[in-house]
């Protein structure tokens, strides 16, 4: 069943995932405050991707450029003259367009008069307004271009692990843009968080690498549980392609508006070293030893939104499903995403030896996993609470726990429960919570 994003808009806000920032005030367009299970999944899915990229390999290191940097590393780098666009606005209700989305001569709310168009740069920005002030200072666009400096990245890792190409750099940051309208819920946003590589390649064998990023990025997001039916590669065709990029392909997912993207993976040649080279004047050539050559490193840079990423897993979790005669809301998130691994459910609130043994048992798990502890209300409504924000395992102790010391254990997916010794806990969930 296709889910609305309204429905996840209200699962978000309702369980404390995402919510309207300065909402007191009347809100903030195009910027969402993550509450303490939005937190959680962000981190979750952050560490994966770092985890993967970076622990994972022996050919990538990790980098946190600053976001402000000087002007020249934007021109240079192009977003100043290649990222524009025509803009129109309405004289009477003073709503903001892009001028190739508007088909008539008026506004397309009111009706009323349009500027002419006027090119407007969305990389650059005042975060507080969508209108460009000469008076912004430069903010993080794009967070590769904190690579740069090649010859001191090069340098440093040649002390690690990545001494010879093909390396890559790896960051995840803060990034905004000058949306003119944001739109669809954490699609599309002023301020966003991207996980990004530049991967330096050989020119001989840029293709081949760009071939292995887009597959390993697919497949990245298919290993943490999203739906290949909900999944795609699309091409970019010439028309599409940015000013830097010899080629690039886009992940999309099937979100609730249709399908949009997830990850870009750009080729971007040789662009970005030979331009920074050439606007800061320094050697930025790498020698080869193998082949005794001199070359700029050509660069693959798979680059996607977190905020995005979050927003998909959450659509593809989400579940309305009926069990045993009754309906359930669950998010069957991927357990290395789930913003709580195990919940601790007493039965018997009122039984003090029963809460004793459940507050124990939750102090001793909560130092291994994000945990939780809930007795305020019968099983049944306990058992939904932790469905609806994606729990993989929920643990109850009972009465019978006094007497056996064994816990019952219920997956989330299935609903099987298992009874467990309370000393083979830790051990269970260290097995089933394992990421491959």
């Amino acid at each position: 069943m296709a889910v609305e994003l309204e429905t996840i808009v209200s699962l978000c806000k309702r369980r404390g995932f995402i919510f309207q920032s300065s909402e007191i005030y009347g809100g903030l367009g195009g910027a969402w405050d993550y509450g303490p299970l939005g937190v959680e999944l962000k981190k979750n899915l952050k560490c994966a991707w770092w985890r993967d990229n970076v622990y994972a390999r022996d050919d990538m290191e990790g980098l946190d450029a600053a976001i402000l940097m000087h002007p020249r590393v934007w021109e240079a780098s192009g977003h100043v003259a290649g990222f524009t666009d025509p803009l129109v606005d309405c004289k009477q209700c003073k709503k903001r367009f892009r001028a190739d989305h508007v088909s008539g001569p008026g506004c397309p709310e009111c009706g009323g008069e349009l500027t002419e168009p006027r090119a407007v740069q969305f990389d650059v920005q005042d975060l507080s307004s969508a209108r460009w002030s000469e008076r912004s200072g430069p903010c993080l666009p794009a967070a590769g271009d904190g690579t740069g400096d090649f010859r001191q990245l090069s340098r440093t890792c040649s002390t690690r692990r990545a001494a010879k190409l093909p390396f890559g750099i790896a960051q995840i940051g803060k990034a905004f843009r000058n949306e003119i309208t944001p739109r669809h819920f954490t699609f599309r946003t002023r301020e966003f968080e991207q996980m990004e590589i530049e991967y330096f390649v050989p020119p001989a064998s840029a293709d081949e690498w760009f071939d292995y990023w887009v597959k390993e990025r697919y497949r990245w997001y298919l290993k943490y549980g999203m739906r290949p039916d909900h999944l795609r590669l699309r091409q970019h065709g010439p028309e599409e392609l940015a000013h830097y990029a010899r080629a690039t392909y886009d992940v999309e997912y099937r979100f609730p508006m249709g399908w949009l993207e997830l990850e870009g993976i750009a080729h971007r040649g040789d662009f970005d070293l030979k331009a920074h080279a050439q606007a800061s004047g320094r050697n930025l050539t790498y020698f080869d030893d193998r082949t005794r050559e001199r070359y700029f490193p050509y660069v693959i840079e798979p680059s996607a939104g977190v905020d995005r990423a979050a927003l998909a897993f959450l659509v593809d979790a989400y579940r309305e499903e009926e069990v045993r005669g009754r309906r359930r809301v669950v998010l069957r998130l991927h357990p290395a995403l789930a913003p709580i691994k195990v919940a601790v459910l007493p039965l018997l609130r009122n039984r003090a030896e029963v809460v004793e043994l459940a507050r124990k048992l939750y102090a001793d798990l909560r130092r291994r996993f994000p945990a939780d502890y809930n007795d305020t209300g019968a099983i049944g409504k306990l058992y939904a609470r932790q469905d609806e924000v994606g729990t993989p395992f929920c643990v109850t102790v009972d009465v019978q726990t006094l007497e056996d010391h064994q816990v019952t254990v219920r997956d989330r997916d299935t609903t099987e429960q298992v009874r467990l010794a309370l000393d083979q806990v830790v051990a269970y969930l260290q097995d089933k919570l394992a990421v491959d």
